[in-house]
């Protein structure tokens, strides 16, 4: 089986580095598409896995060099994947799956979902429908990822907490190609879940990142001192009431309540979120998935979103100030 890995970080280079080492050589060719200083760590050293395991990998920014795949893991941050995504048609076979590993809505959420949204192009996150005519949907699989690691530096990955994976088909129903998707992922130490509707799944995810990601890169403060301060925890309430509304008419209804999800975010201590961490290293920020999808659905849908489109512009402005944009 060839497994070709799209963007090696943090994520990423946890895919390539559990399917690497757990299993068997003779089973998967396992590759990476990566670009400047990853890459060039990745040719150099393969890819070090926590603080002395090494994976051996083909590592290439030219897909023609990869050539077709049987699964392609798309591990990229948001405002990357509209330059990516052209460039993959070369790694691209018929039966090809692609595994989309990102945070936030992606390109395909309305596809099959149904209801008041049906077919809806979101120009927030695929402007002009790019991203959707380079990959198309029958080669998608989407995923929701419930595991934290961090890349330190280039060609490095360091596991910190869990391994949950939800993969499912976007147009709904369990399928035989993503039960044998999960049963690879299992072998390879990920906890996997098959959803019969995974748009719920990446919107209840969202639900929580859409706030606390954009709150903490705004304040530099880490999880826990944004749910301590009572003002700014009643304004990610306020956000997540909205989102809460707009999941109810397309589907995907949430039976928390805000102070319950934010009781679950608080047993995990003083961490960084990964918007956060992306300020703090000079890195472009995924907004548009994370926040103005989910003002546009809002508008299509004629909702108002009052905390939303505060929230959006503030961190909008900050990003650009910053040129995080």
């Amino acid at each position: 089986m060839k497994i070709c890995i799209a963007g090696a970080g943090a994520i990423g280079g946890l895919f390539a580095g559990w399917l690497g080492s757990r299993l068997p050589a003779s089973e998967i060719t396992l590759s990476a598409l990566a670009r400047g200083r990853t890459l060039a760590a990745l040719n150099r050293d393969g890819l070090r896995l926590g603080s002395d395991e090494r994976i051996a990998l083909h590592a290439s920014d030219d897909p023609h060099a990869l050539g077709p795949q049987d699964l392609v893991v798309i591990a990229v941050k948001g405002p990357a994947l509209s330059a990516l995504a052209p460039t993959l048609a070369p790694l691209l076979a018929p039966s090809t799956l692609v595994l989309v590993a990102m945070n936030g809505v992606p390109w395909w959420f309305f596809d099959g979902l149904g209801g008041a949204c049906d077919g809806l192009r979101l120009e927030s996150v695929d402007p002009g429908g790019a991203i959707a005519g380079a990959i198309p949907i029958e080669h998608v699989i989407g995923c929701v990822v419930h595991a934290a690691s961090t890349s330190p530096q280039p060609g490095v990955v360091q596991h910190v907490m869990g391994n949950g994976l939800i993969i499912g088909e976007p147009r709904g129903a369990v399928s035989p190609r993503v039960e044998r998707l999960a049963a690879l992922l299992q072998r390879a130490g990920f906890a996997v879940t098959v959803s019969e509707r995974i748009q719920r799944d990446i919107w209840f995810k969202l639900w929580g990142n859409m706030t606390m990601n954009p709150v903490s890169a705004l304040t530099g403060a880490t999880a826990d001192r944004v749910l301590d301060d009572p003002l700014v925890r009643g304004f990610v309430s306020a956000v997540m009431g909205e989102a809460k509304a707009i999941g109810e008419r397309i589907g995907c209804a949430i039976d928390q309540t805000p102070e319950q999800r934010h009781a679950v975010t608080r047993k995990l201590g003083a961490f960084k979120t990964s918007m956060l961490q992306d300020v703090e290293a000079g890195r472009p920020l995924e907004i548009a998935a994370l926040v103005g999808a989910v003002r546009e659905i809002g508008q299509h849908l004629q909702i108002a979103t009052p905390n939303i489109d505060a929230l959006l512009g503030l961190v909008g402005l900050m990003a650009r100030v910053r040129g995080l944009a």
